[in-house]
C-alpha cells in the first residue's frame, strides 16, 4: 500500500481494536516493510494517538489511552450507534447534557454518508421512549437543522405556530438554541419584524437555512441565556389556576416538586396553589397527579375541564 494517508488510516483503524499486534502481521496486511510501519507509528504518535509498544519475540503495538482526544475512526455501524444515542441525549433530562450531546451529533452527520444519515432517521423514528414529556416533544432533525444554521450564520426559515395556534413563516438570523428544562428555545433575528425575538423549538417545522449568511449582531443582554430569561420572566401565561389543596403546605410541598407554582399556608392543614401554565390538559393532568383532596377557585375553564374528567373516568370505571 504505497498511498501514506490511506495505509496510516488502515493501520489506525486495526489498532482501534483492542488488540496488540505484532508488528510482522501489520507488515504482512499492510503490504510495507517493518520499518515502514515503525515510521507510520510514529506519524501517529506525532497525531496524538498513544500507541505502546513492547519488545520482544511476543511483543506488539497496541492503542492505548492518551492525554489529549484524538480524531476517531468508525466504521458504519458505530457511527450510526453513535448518532442514534447523541440524538437520544439531546432530548435528555440530564442537566449539562443536552448542548454538548446537539454539538457533537451536528459534528457528525455533516460527516454520515446519505445512506448512514437514512439508517439513523430510520432507527430514531421506530424507537418509542417509554417516558415521553408530557408536552412540547421536539423532533431531534429539526433541533440539528437548526444548530447547524447557528453555526454557519445562515439565514434560516421555518414555519412557526404560536401560542394562540396561528400559523406563520418566519426569517430569522439565528443566534442560539437555549434548553430550558424539557424545552428548547431559539433565539434569533426576525428579520421581517427587524428585532430580536424567542422561538419555541418544539413549535417550529420545516426549518430550512436559505443558504444567505449574515453578520452576527449584539444581542441586548449578557448572553442567550439571559435574554431567554428575561423574555421569559415578562410572559404572561394563559391560565393561572388557584386551588385549595386539603394537605398541610409542607406535604404539598414535597408532591409538588419542581413544578413552577407558589404556595402559601392557609392554616396548619390547608394550603393554597397558584400555578400557571399555557395548556389546560397539562394543568388537569397535574393537579390530578398531586394525589391529595383539592378545590379549584380559578379559572372556570379548568373547573369544567376537571369536571369532564371526572365523569369520563367514573365511565370508565364503570360506575354509571
Amino acid at each position: 500500500m504505497s498511498d501514506t494517508p490511506g495505509r496510516l488510516l488502515s493501520l489506525l483503524s486495526l489498532l482501534q481494536t483492542h488488540r496488540e499486534w505484532p508488528g510482522t502481521e501489520l507488515s504482512e496486511r499492510l503490504g510495507v516493510s517493518p520499518r515502514t510501519i515503525r515510521r507510520d507509528i510514529e506519524r501517529l504518535r506525532d497525531l496524538g494517538y498513544a500507541v505502546h509498544a513492547t519488545r520482544g519475540s511476543a511483543g506488539g503495538y497496541r492503542l492505548t489511552a492518551g492525554t489529549a482526544t484524538p480524531p476517531l475512526l468508525l466504521d458504519d455501524d458505530e457511527a450510526v450507534a453513535i448518532a442514534i444515542g447523541l440524538r437520544t441525549a439531546a432530548g435528555s433530562s440530564i442537566a449539562g447534557i443536552e448542548e454538548t450531546s446537539l454539538s457533537a451529533l451536528v459534528k457528525l452527520e455533516q460527516m454520515l454518508p446519505s445512506r448512514l444519515r437514512y439508517r439513523v432517521s430510520a432507527l430514531h423514528a421506530a424507537a418509542v421512549p417509554l417516558t415521553p414529556g408530557l408536552d412540547g416533544t421536539i423532533n431531534p432533525g429539526i433541533l440539528t437543522a437548526i444548530a447547524a444554521a447557528c453555526r454557519d450564520q445562515q439565514r434560516l426559515r421555518f414555519a412557526y405556530c404560536d401560542r394562540d395556534g396561528a400559523a406563520t413563516r418566519r426569517l430569522t438570523e439565528p443566534h442560539r438554541l437555549v434548553s430550558a428544562g424539557r424545552r428548547w428555545y431559539l433565539v434569533a433575528w426576525d428579520v421581517d419584524h427587524a428585532d430580536w425575538r424567542t422561538f419555541r423549538v418544539d413549535r417550529i417545522q420545516e426549518p430550512f437555512a436559505t443558504g444567505v449568511r449574515f453578520t452576527a449582531r449584539e444581542l441586548p443582554a449578557k448572553d442567550a441565556a439571559a435574554y431567554l430569561a428575561r423574555a421569559l420572566a415578562s410572559w404572561r401565561p394563559r391560565y393561572e389556576a388557584v386551588v385549595t389543596l386539603h394537605v398541610p403546605a409542607e406535604v404539598a410541598s414535597s408532591r409538588i416538586g419542581q413544578v413552577e407554582g407558589r404556595l402559601e399556608p392557609i392554616d396548619e392543614r390547608t394550603c393554597r396553589l397558584r400555578l400557571a401554565a399555557e395548556d389546560l390538559d397539562w394543568l388537569t393532568i397535574r393537579l390530578g397527579m398531586l394525589g391529595v383532596e383539592l378545590e379549584v377557585h380559578d379559572p372556570p375553564e379548568l373547573t369544567a375541564q376537571m369536571r369532564d374528567l371526572g365523569q369520563r373516568l367514573i365511565r370508565a370505571a364503570g360506575d354509571r
